[in-house]
């Protein structure tokens, strides 16, 4: 693939997004003024993905879906009190995982977590070959997964968050709790720690990274 469309390919995916929190944006907003429809258009849009997320740090399901389902009753609960400029799916991933991290403080079942530092990741990547099959080899595909899956966690679900799900670094700053530069050291450590085992270059890196969104 050469650059010109590799180029095309991630100007056509940053205008898919783009549209996305456009609509999350005028869906907040209607629901902050009482809108069903609202309210359940966001929360059929992000439930999977926020029990994938929810799940890498818990392997308890049920208390996960639980934590899930308590984040929307709040939401529309105290609607009036929430702030009209937030990045929905920023807001949502960071509101389930401090949930998850209060829960695992008062459940005896998690008594070893004591603070949202704590918290370990346990999301397995399995980045598919797809879109570049004809310039990379199954075996150097399964190769990155392992290595992307033995990275440190805290850099693993910076990792996730910026290519699994397309957040800047200042919203996953946000979400783990770091400012700006420790989130964007996470980052580029998890990138040269990948970069030293996997011997593919870095444009196919980026562009199977940037698939899973």
């Amino acid at each position: 693939m050469n650059n010109s469309a590799i180029n095309k390919f991630l100007n056509l995916k940053n205008q898919v997004l783009h549209k996305t929190v456009l609509d999350d944006n005028e869906l907040w907003i209607e629901l902050k003024a009482g809108d069903e429809k609202a309210f359940s258009t966001l929360f059929k849009r992000y439930y999977s993905y926020l029990i994938q997320y929810g799940n890498s740090f818990s392997p308890f399901s049920e208390k996960t879906q639980d934590c899930v389902q308590d984040v929307f009753t709040d939401i529309w609960i105290y609607r009036d009190s929430l702030s009209d400029t937030v990045v929905v799916k920023a807001y949502l991933l960071s509101c389930v995982r401090k949930r998850i991290v209060r829960l695992q403080q008062r459940d005896k079942v998690f008594n070893k977590s004591k603070s949202v530092d704590a918290i370990a990741f346990l999301f397995d990547f399995s980045v598919e070959q797809q879109l570049i099959s004809d310039e990379l080899t199954a075996g150097k595909v399964n190769q990155l997964n392992k290595v992307l899956n033995v990275l440190p966690a805290r850099q693993k679900e910076a990792l996730y968050l910026r290519y699994h799900h397309g957040l800047s670094v200042d919203e996953i700053a946000a979400i783990l709790n770091v400012n700006y530069q420790s989130a964007n050291n996470l980052l580029h450590r998890a990138l040269v720690n990948i970069r030293k085992e996997w011997k593919g270059t870095f444009v196919l890196l980026i562009m199977l990274l940037t698939h899973w969104i």
